[in-house]
């Protein structure tokens, strides 16, 4: 069968190209304020079925910051920042013990090695305060450190309180953003997050530093 030319497929992209810059400018883009009343008008259903889906797509390697923004915008700060936080408790709790359960057993050769073995037990020692470390800074992504836990040996109430605690202020932040909607990210905004990593990294730092070397050492 003959291969489509690089011609045709150039005319082609441009086509979709051209169709979509059409339907953006015939199709009307709804407001922030209409895309709330509808939100609104849904009654109940809209914070349940946006906790499900946000406590379930979180789980996988998917920025939070989408699902918040959203929650801002869909349901304003107070129910936002509440949906968001009991929807990252699932999502956390979900990819942990995924990871615990299945993931163990397919890397287990690998978390025999010394350099996996002794990150393992600074992250075990740093416990509570290194979770809640790690989630303060907003460079550091959400799915992978649900899945490094869930394959480490630390405790899952240290991890999810330290989860639930270390990421309520950039939660709130995005929740915020989403529901002003201004366009822009407010100099406010990223001075927060600032703060946060700065905050963070101290943190973790100090909690890895409370490991006990014996424990790298014999690892």
């Amino acid at each position: 069968m003959d291969g489509v030319s690089p011609r045709a497929t150039l005319v082609s992209l441009f086509g979709v190209l051209a169709a979509v810059v059409a339907i953006g400018f015939l199709v009307p883009i709804p407001s922030p304020a209409a895309v709330r009343d509808w939100a609104a008008a849904a009654g109940w259903a809209t914070p349940a079925l946006f906790l499900l889906a946000y406590s379930v797509l979180a789980a996988f390697p998917i920025p939070r910051t989408v699902f918040n923004l959203s929650a801002g915008l869909l349901l304003g700060e107070a129910l936002g920042v509440a949906v968001g936080m009991v929807a990252t408790g699932v999502a956390g709790s979900l990819a942990f013990a995924a990871a615990r359960r299945f993931g163990r057993r397919w890397t287990s050769p690998l978390l025999e090695h010394g350099a996996i073995k002794a990150v393992d037990a600074r992250l075990r020692a740093g416990g509570f305060a290194g979770v809640v470390s790690l989630r303060l800074i907003p460079v550091v992504p959400f799915a992978p450190v649900n899945y490094c836990c869930g394959l480490s040996t630390i405790g899952y109430r240290p991890y999810l309180w330290g989860t639930l605690i270390g990421s309520l202020p950039g939660t709130a932040a995005a929740v915020v953003l989403g529901d002003a909607l201004t366009g822009t990210t407010p100099p406010a905004l990223l001075a927060v997050y600032g703060v946060l990593a700065v905050a963070g990294g101290i943190g973790l730092y100090r909690a890895l530093k409370r490991v006990d070397p014996e424990l790298v050492e014999t690892a």
